[in-house]
């Protein structure tokens, strides 16, 4: 902890728990543990007002003079729970500390999301924290992000996927990755793993829809339909239609092998 830190870590995480006792209510905490399927406890807390808190917490280790060990120290003591509000808390903490974060950190994200098994604590971990490293570092970060496409785990695969989008928002896609990750994941069965394919499709798209659509073209007969409608979402209208009548042509999907991982 540096000089900037005005609370202590644990008097800031003690701080946070009176504060979602008192926002939450056990209405939405009962509605939000049903629609993520959680097994976590919920506090029932709207997120714009645990992004508030997080914004409150993150001055009181010094802001824009907080140090890495800062950011993951608080990060670290807010995941130590089963409460959910405090595990979202801790991804909103790395996301805003994430400049400070290096390829060395993937090893703790790693952990992070073994032990996340759920989309809205998977694709911020993915998307705003592992992917705005990968954005600064593709060379450190290559080793974990190949490791993570081969895991046995579903959430890691998904989670390789889904960090190659900030890059690809910058213009900077690494397209030889994403057909390499994507490739051996279209035949899943995983809902998950297929909307993430058809997510970064179509990410892709915007900027390059002549790629996308050849991409698509190959491979009309192995792609579910979630993968296939977004994967041709942002394309042109005439290579979208042309796409959905190839595709239907081809079975729709159901003629591709049904692989289960």
């Amino acid at each position: 902890m540096t000089d900037a830190t005005t609370t202590p870590i644990p008097a800031l995480v003690s701080g946070l728990d009176r504060d979602l006792d008192g926002l939450g209510t056990a209405a939405r905490a009962t509605y939000d543990q049903q629609y993520h399927k959680s097994e976590f406890a919920h506090m029932g807390v709207p997120v714009p007002d645990l992004r508030k808190l997080v914004k409150d917490m993150y001055k009181e280790i010094g802001g824009r003079r907080a140090t890495h060990d800062d950011v993951t120290g608080l990060a670290a003591a807010l995941w130590d729970t089963d409460i959910y509000e405090r595990r979202l808390a801790a991804v909103f903490v790395l996301a805003q500390g994430v400049r400070l974060l290096t390829a060395a950190d993937l090893q703790d994200l790693t952990l992070m999301l073994r032990d996340a098994p759920m989309w809205s604590l998977v694709d911020p971990l993915s998307g705003d924290v592992a992917g705005k490293i990968v954005l600064r570092d593709r060379e450190g970060t290559s080793r974990t992000l190949d490791l993570w496409a081969g895991d046995g785990d579903f959430w890691l695969r998904r989670a390789s996927l889904l960090a190659l989008i900030p890059a690809i928002r910058e213009g900077k896609p690494d397209l030889v990755r994403f057909t390499r990750y994507a490739d051996p994941m279209v035949e899943e069965r995983e809902f998950f793993i297929r909307k993430a394919i058809g997510w970064v499709l179509r990410e892709i798209a915007y900027k390059d829809p002549t790629w996308v659509a050849a991409w698509v073209t190959t491979r009309l007969d192995r792609l579910a339909g979630v993968t296939f409608r977004e994967a041709v979402r942002r394309l042109p209208e005439d290579a979208s239609v042309r796409l959905t009548a190839e595709y239907k042509a081809a079975g729709g999907g159901r003629s591709r092998a049904r692989v289960a991982v």
